[in-house]
């Protein structure tokens, strides 16, 4: 991705999908599953049952509502 799609996938993130429940795809078998806590410096934090997981904007594929 470019800073540019980077950007605006942010963008759309926090507009969109921050403070929601959501799974989000980066390839392979493995699906990222948590509620949409923070999403800056093009990192998107996910947060299940006080567990953080922290996802770089540019790996992210998909992103969904659960």
């Amino acid at each position: 991705m470019e800073i540019s799609e980077v950007q605006e996938m942010q963008s759309f993130i926090v507009e969109h999908l921050l403070g929601e429940t959501v799974d989000v795809y980066c390839g392979g078998p493995d699906i990222f599953n948590g509620k949409a806590k923070a999403c800056a410096d093009n990192v998107l934090t996910l947060e299940k049952e006080g567990r953080y997981t922290h996802i770089a904007i540019d790996k992210v594929i998909a992103i969904w509502r659960v």
